[in-house]
């Protein structure tokens, strides 16, 4: 825990994927304590995604009561909410779950999403949304129910994402923000749903589940008294509604208010390339139909986001694989990945680079950016005899910084410089690649909670702690970068002459993928 002044607290509640946590802030945006636990959720053999809603809300305030009671007694002002983005949470007229919810990884509706996406309706919407259309989405979920579960959908009341419904919880106020609202149902432009993309994505019969969209900049409600009297904190607390994580994460690691033309990469499970375009008229969709247009919670600024679907996971499996041969030589230590990361890193900053190709698709989802394809599977090209596993873990890497390359070219241009954050953002060789990918300096984005960060801004613009985001952002995010890191302009050269290849290889690979697939099961059915 990190000390701070004595003075007033803002509180962010961050459920994601992965881990649920709550956060505390000093008005100056230093952390000074948080609380977290594992999040869960199942899976099964036909694509489903599912987390317990009643054990989500369990888990959140639980997070928020251990972190009120570490903190001692501080006023808190006010309580920020954001939460992984996409999938279905349902609930019935009385605030009941209908069903469990389903999470943005559910793939139940890939099929059906990728005809939708070649048809005409398609087009009509994206004129709106600016953004791909993919399984991930309520739109594609509604549908699937639908058909297959029409009874799910006949005693629903309210359609919400894990946010909203986190924050109807803590408050009984059934709304949604702009960002989720606007990128599946909406327009980026006008910050409001539209009724010509309601109707484009088949879901007008559906239209009366959509909640109202609520700017948490401008807009909150009060802490309602059972839910005070489960967290701790004090009933009629201001409780602000953040935008979706990858907004909220966005505006934490430094997207705003830095003073330059920057970009975000956050290098977690997925990779996030995150451009800020401060003017409508200069926000160029991605003619490909992928990618987001996404609403910011800064007025008139559109968030531009390409996302390929692993990042860390490929530098996982290089990881895993290392374990894997020491184990066949006989090595008795238990695995540590950590341990082998460091390593690799290591062996990769002495590696040759360039001496293979790879495309960093491990995902069984495939890949969403800056093409979709569900089909789409990783691979190495370029493998000799000369080739050692230090050059193939390298080029592992190398395949993450075209990646990142192909992202932001795929948002419309590649920005001035790039704040990396995320778990490989640790990786001092990992940030040498992409700079040297992009072309660009890069800076460490430190702030450790970069999503709560981003909701808790929120919460202290809305309270009036800070006049407007960017002396918030000035205060709690440009103290937080780390030192420019500028490409090294020999290796940003060979990855000049690389990158073209990298996306060649790539465009020739879909029938092979789809060859892959139909082999598969076959021998699955056999």
């Amino acid at each position: 825990m990190t000390r701070a002044a004595p003075g007033p607290v803002i509180l962010a509640l961050d459920s994601g994927t992965s881990v649920v946590k709550a956060v505390a802030f000093a008005a100056d945006g230093t952390t000074i304590g948080s609380a977290s636990r594992a999040n869960l959720f199942s899976t099964d053999a036909d694509g489903a995604v599912e987390q317990d809603m009643a054990r989500t809300w369990t888990d959140a305030r639980d997070v928020l009561a251990e972190l009120v009671g570490r903190l001692a007694g501080r006023e808190i002002a006010a309580l920020a909410v954001t939460a992984q983005g996409d999938g279905t949470w349902l609930i019935d007229a009385d605030g009941e779950p209908v069903a469990p919810a389903w999470l943005w990884l559910d793939s139940r509706a890939a099929v059906p999403a990728e005809t939708f996406r070649a048809s005409a309706a398609a087009r009509i919407a994206f004129a709106h949304t600016g953004s791909g259309y993919n399984a991930c989405q309520q739109s594609a979920h509604l549908l699937w129910l639908a058909e297959h579960r029409p009874e799910v959908l006949a005693r629903a009341a309210t359609a919400f994402h894990c946010k909203d419904w986190l924050y109807f919880c803590l408050t009984g106020t059934r709304v949604t923000d702009p960002s989720e609202a606007c990128f599946t149902f909406g327009s980026w432009r006008e910050r409001a749903y539209s009724d010509e993309v309601i109707e484009a994505v088949g879901v007008s019969r559906w239209r009366h589940l959509l909640p109202p969209v609520l700017e948490g900049t401008r807009d909150s409600h009060k802490l309602s008294a059972e839910a005070a009297a489960v967290t701790g904190l004090p009933e009629g607390l201001p409780v602000v509604l953040g935008y979706l994580d990858v907004a909220c994460a966005a505006l934490g690691a430094g997207l705003y208010g830095t003073g330059a033309e920057a970009g975000v990469s956050i290098l977690g499970s997925t990779g996030m390339h995150l451009r800020l375009v401060p003017r409508a008229e200069e926000v160029r969709p991605n003619p490909a139909m992928t990618g987001y247009c996404m609403t910011f919670p800064v007025p008139g600024h559109t968030m531009q986001a390409q996302t390929n679907m692993a990042a860390t996971l490929n530098m996982d499996w290089v990881a895993d694989m290392a374990w894997e041969a020491a184990e066949l030589a006989g090595a008795q230590r238990g695995r540590d990945r950590l341990q082998m990361l460091r390593a690799l890193d290591d062996a990769v900053a002495d590696a040759r680079p360039g001496a293979v190709l790879y495309h960093p698709f491990i995902s069984l989802a495939g890949e969403r950016g800056p093409f979709t394809d569900s089909f789409a599977r990783a691979s190495l090209l370029g493998i000799d005899q000369t080739v050692r596993f230090a050059e193939l873990a390298r080029g592992v890497y190398e395949g993450l910084g075209f990646a990142a390359r192909d992202c932001y070219l795929g948002t419309g241009k590649i920005p001035d410089i790039v704040y990396i954050t995320g778990g490989a953002a640790r990786s001092a060789p990992m940030r040498a690649i992409v700079a040297a990918a992009v072309n660009r300096p890069v800076r460490i984005a430190a702030q450790a909670e970069a999503g709560a960060a981003g909701a808790a801004m929120m919460a202290a613009v809305r309270i009036g702690m800070f006049p407007d985001m960017a002396s918030c952002a000035e205060a709690w995010v440009a103290p937080l970068l780390g030192a420019r890191e500028e490409p090294d302009p020999a290796l940003a050269q060979l990855y000049d002459t690389l990158y073209p290849i990298y996306r060649e290889a790539y465009a020739a690979l879909p029938g092979v993928w789809r060859h892959l697939a139909a082999s598969r099961e076959t021998r699955h059915g056999n």
